[in-house]
């Protein structure tokens, strides 16, 4: 199964762990004060990398959809 969708819920505290396990998906905004997931990424070509975000997430904000 692919993961189609990744998206960060509302409590993310910004903490980096994200963006450091994949750069290629995640990024925080510092004048923001805010994290993304990246426009028009192909999710398929980093599949483990969101997994692990995902998994370290310590407020388990960081969600994804395998079809």
């Amino acid at each position: 199964m692919a993961i189609t969708k990744v998206w960060i819920e509302p409590g993310c505290i910004l903490c980096g762990s994200s963006a450091d396990a994949c750069s290629a998906v995640f990024e925080i905004i510092d004048d923001a004060d805010s994290s993304q997931v990246k426009p028009g990424v192909d999710f398929t070509q980093h599949e483990a990398e969101i997994k692990a975000a995902a998994e370290g997430c310590p407020v388990d904000v960081i969600k994804y959809e395998e079809a």
